[in-house]
């Protein structure tokens, strides 16, 4: 009897982890609008570089110089690596990069998912094709 409850609650145990973690995904299109091209000009102020995404945090000003941060999320680590881009990408705070990508659907959380960084001295990283 013991070993059929351990057999319960194992498999309990691993249907609850592998739900979470589909849970927490979501589908690009879900959260950003492909109808929605954005450019960007900004400085890097934070990057984290996480799983599954990693999250660029883009420091833009306007006409009158009021600085607001834009979160960009990316492809995930592993195929940001293969496109050319590591952690290294973004030493050098203070310089501008520009991006290039698609809106999140509620324009107020100021989000965008990024396609191309293009940095200052003219090099870039293509991340992912526009859909």
């Amino acid at each position: 009897m013991a070993d059929r409850w351990r057999t319960v609650l194992l498999t309990w145990s691993i249907g609850l982890i592998g739900t979470a973690s589909v849970s927490t995904h979501h589908s690009v299109a879900g959260q950003f609008d492909p109808s929605q091209p954005l450019t960007l000009t900004g400085v890097v102020s934070k990057v984290d570089w996480v799983n599954p995404h990693i999250y660029v945090y883009l420091d833009v000003a306007d006409e009158q110089g009021v600085v607001t941060t834009w979160t960009w999320e990316t492809v995930p680590t592993a195929m940001a690596r293969r496109a050319g881009l590591t952690r290294e990408s973004f030493l050098g705070a203070g310089k501008p990069v520009t991006i290039e990508g698609i809106a999140g659907r509620k324009a107020d959380l100021h989000l965008g998912f990024v396609y191309k960084i293009t940095f200052a001295d003219g090099r870039y990283v293509q991340l992912s094709a526009p859909r």
